[in-house]
């Protein structure tokens, strides 16, 4: 008690010299757009108090702040709270970069020495960290100064003292008065995303915006029923294997090709997994193999696909075995790249006749059988991978399986196999291919295109997890534009064009606010939805769930007033 009483005395004193010290507007105007009174208030109550005396005999109280902070200004003032925001974002943003490169540069340094990290802080743009927080936080800012006057400048045109400027000015007014000019407008604050580096993850946030912006238009439009005709009006409705799994194949097909042919337009951590998911296709050094013997060096595993690439443009040369025609002294062409693969050609199976098989199955001549290998020695290590993955994440739901286990674990299981399905099918089906396109084509029939007809025809194993997989599809398909444009922009196919990249989200970004403004439905997920409303500075609330509340606190009312109409008419009779 006597600790409490001496805390009040001592905060009441603080207060009472706080309130005799004028206030010079400049800090009264840098508090208040740093922090809220709201905030300020805990802020006092749990950190002041703890804070030496000096520190409390300096700072106002929460009543004095407020009125220090509020004064010639209406309280909760719009943009006072965007810029508020704003800086937030820009700190936050800040923070979070720097200590990731930190954590880069030390990880960095410890794999490959003092002069990898230097090597990458010199690569770095300049201000980078900065550059990248000040766009984000602009982004926002402006997003919401232009949504709010847009808004502002839509109600006063349709006023009726604004009549005479709508007659004369017809289009402008109905440009103006849209219900979707505010939300096309505030999307110009998009241009702010310039302000960061020209780099991959300027790129990288492009991309995922304008993905998420397509598919919440598709949504919109299936919602809408402009895409699919129910039973009720007389159509059939949507196909039932039609979904997101469609985008796989194509996806697949790409990323193949470009991990042949143009492997630095290709996401390494995918490579590295690809190889890493192909055994009885990839061909591992032997460990009675002697580094030198022959001459050679085991190949690599990049090393056996520049093989392969270099077999596509000669259009997949006959295989002649050493072992049954010894005169002939390389079973392969010429080359730089095929001559490094030579150790895992040159006592290939006699019986293959196909580059293709004496390169990614050189000790078994038949091809189905290979494949067939591969299943059981992939299968388990891809399900283990998944088991691992979406194990974790399931313990972020532990509440629902401590409830109800059972159908938990067997909807979690059910994902497991159905991803190992996928992905295993995939890998396997994309290498397979090629042996089968070898076996029953000619030879100068589509010799590189048939990377990508081995990518689709693997990628259709996506529709065995077509069921609650679409975000890992859409991230595939991201990386797959991602690899695409540079791999167009580096043959020439396309020229890009200067800041490309943002007009690209700037147009994703009015996209994705029209489908807010039109059908918030459409926009999947309340988080996502929270985050729209916050960007448009409607506060942290999800308006589907807002209107699905209110409309319930409708019906309920309706109830009880029908209840009691009820009890009334019992009465009076």
């Amino acid at each position: 008690m006597s600790s409490s009483s001496g805390r009040k005395s001592s905060s009441s004193s603080a207060s009472g010299l706080s309130s005799k010290r004028p206030i010079d507007p400049i800090t009264r105007t840098a508090l208040r757009y740093t922090i809220s009174p709201r905030e300020y208030e805990l802020l006092h109550q749990y950190l002041i108090p703890r804070a030496p005396p000096q520190i409390q005999k300096r700072t106002p109280n929460p009543p004095r702040y407020e009125k220090i902070t509020t004064s010639g200004s209406e309280s909760g003032d719009y943009n006072v709270s965007a810029v508020r925001a704003a800086f937030r974002v820009f700190v936050a943003a800040y923070v979070g970069l720097k200590g990731w490169e930190v954590v880069t540069e030390k990880l960095a340094s410890r794999r490959g020495g003092a002069a990898v990290g230097e090597k990458a802080r010199a690569s770095a743009p300049r201000y980078g960290n900065a550059r990248v927080a000040l766009s984000f936080s602009t982004i926002l800012l402006f997003n919401r100064l232009l949504h709010r006057f847009l808004k502002r400048l839509r109600g006063s045109l349709l006023e009726e003292n604004a009549e005479p400027f709508r007659r004369r000015n017809p289009r402008v007014s109905h440009l103006l008065t849209s219900n979707y000019t505010p939300a096309v407008g505030a999307s110009l604050a998009g241009f702010c995303l310039g302000v960061s580096p020209s780099d991959q993850m300027r790129m990288s946030i492009a991309i995922y915006i304008f993905t998420r912006s397509l598919e919440f238009g598709y949504n919109a439009l299936e919602e809408g029923g402009y895409l699919w005709r129910s039973k009720d009006e007389g159509g059939k409705g949507k196909p039932w294997w039609f979904g997101s799994w469609l985008i796989m194949p194509f996806a697949c097909g790409q990323l193949l090709h470009a991990f042949v042919f143009d492997r630095d337009c290709f996401p390494e951590s995918y490579g590295r997994f690809i190889l890493k998911q192909s055994p009885e296709y990839i061909q591992l050094k032997p460990s009675s193999y002697m580094v030198g013997e022959g001459g050679k060096p085991w190949p690599g595993t990049f090393d056996i696909v520049d093989g392969l690439a270099e077999l596509s443009k000669l259009r997949w040369p006959p295989f002649v075995s050493p072992i049954l025609f010894p005169s002939i002294n390389k079973a392969l062409p010429s080359g730089p790249a095929l001559a490094k693969v030579t150790p895992i050609t040159a006592p290939a199976h006699p019986g293959i006749t196909h580059t293709s098989c004496a390169l990614l199955h050189p000790h078994d001549p038949s091809c189905m059988r290979t494949y067939l290998k591969y299943w059981i020695a992939a299968f388990p290590s891809v399900a283990k991978f998944f088991t691992l993955i979406y194990g974790a994440f399931a313990l972020l739901a532990y509440k629902k399986l401590l409830k109800d286990p059972m159908p938990f674990v067997n909807k979690l299981s059910k994902r497991i196999l159905r991803m190992a399905l996928f992905i295993t099918g995939a890998i396997g089906t994309s290498w397979g291919s090629i042996c089968l396109f070898s076996n029953y084509l000619p030879r100068s029939t589509l010799p590189t295109q048939r990377w990508f007809l081995g990518g689709f025809i693997g990628g259709l194993w996506a529709f065995v997890a077509r069921h609650g997989e679409r975000s890992n599809f859409l991230y595939s398909s991201r990386v797959s534009i991602d690899s695409l444009y540079k791999v167009g922009k580096k043959r020439g196919w396309w020229c890009g064009v200067k800041d490309g990249d943002v007009l690209v989200f700037v147009a994703s970004l009015a996209l994705l606010n029209v489908v807010y403004e039109a059908r918030a439905g459409a926009v999947k997920g309340p988080v996502v939805r929270k985050g729209v409303s916050m960007l448009r500075g409607e506060g942290w609330v999800d308006k589907v769930a807002a209107a699905c509340g209110k409309e319930g606190e409708e019906l309920e009312e309706a109830k009880v007033e029908g209840q009691r109409g009820e009890d009334e008419e019992k009465k009076d009779a």
